[in-house]
C-alpha cells in the first residue's frame, strides 16, 4: 500500500492562496475598475445633478385639471424613480417645463341598431368607445448655462375608453382614467429622457 504524505507546509500555502483569490473576487466584484457598479435602490444612474424643478404644465385643453394631473404624476415619477430632489426653479439645477397642446377623442368602436319607425327604416349608431390622444410639448433646461438639455414638442399616447350610453357619469370616469393612464405612461418617458443624458 502505498501513501502520499502532503507536506503541511504546502497545504498551509494553497488554503492562504485560496482565501487571497476569494478576496480578490470579492473586492474587484465592489470596485468599479472591474465593471460593476452597484447604486442604491431608487437612485438613477450616471446623473450628475441633484435636484430638478417640474412647474405646474400649461394647457389649452378645456378639460379641467388636466394640467395639475399631469404635473403631479411627472413630479412623482422623478421622486419615486430617483434620489433627484425637486426643488423651485430658483433652487434647482434643470427645469422641466411642459404644455399640453392637444387632448382629443375620437369614435372608435359603434353599435349599430334599425327598426321601422312609421314605415320608415331608421338606422342609429351608438359609440361604444372612443380613443384618446394627447400631445405635450416637453422642454429640459440646464440653468447654470441655459442649454436647453432636450426638447421634443409632439410627445403624443393614446388610450381607448369604454362610452356608456345610459349614465355621462361612467364615461366620465372612463376618460379620466384613460388621461391618468396616458400622464403615467408618458411621465415614464419624460423621465427615461432625462435620464440618459446624464
Amino acid at each position: 500500500m502505498i501513501g502520499l504524505k502532503v507536506n503541511e507546509a504546502s497545504r498551509d500555502g494553497v488554503i492562504q492562496g485560496l482565501v487571497s483569490l476569494i478576496v480578490m473576487l470579492i473586492f474587484c466584484s465592489l470596485a468599479s475598475g472591474c465593471g460593476y457598479y452597484f447604486r442604491p435602490a431608487g437612485s438613477a444612474l450616471n446623473v450628475d445633478f441633484e435636484s430638478i424643478a417640474i412647474p405646474l404644465f400649461s394647457s389649452t385643453s378645456s378639460y379641467a385639471g388636466t394640467e395639475d394631473e399631469f404635473t403631479r404624476i411627472v413630479r412623482q415619477e422623478f421622486i419615486s424613480q430617483s434620489r433627484v430632489r425637486i426643488e423651485d426653479e430658483s433652487a434647482a439645477q434643470a427645469v422641466l417645463r411642459g404644455r399640453l397642446y392637444s387632448i382629443t377623442t375620437e369614435p372608435l368602436a359603434y353599435t349599430v341598431t334599425q327598426q321601422t319607425v312609421h314605415g320608415f327604416l331608421s338606422t342609429d349608431e351608438v359609440t361604444e368607445s372612443r380613443i384618446l390622444r394627447v400631445k405635450l410639448e416637453v422642454t429640459v433646461t440646464d440653468m447654470a448655462t441655459r442649454e436647453i438639455i432636450w426638447q421634443d414638442s409632439n410627445l403624443t399616447e393614446t388610450a381607448i375608453f369604454q362610452v356608456s350610453s345610459s349614465d355621462p357619469l361612467i364615461t366620465q370616469y372612463n376618460r379620466r382614467m384613460a388621461l391618468r393612464s396616458i400622464a403615467q405612461e408618458l411621465a415614464t418617458r419624460i423621465f427615461s429622457r432625462t435620464m440618459e443624458r446624464f
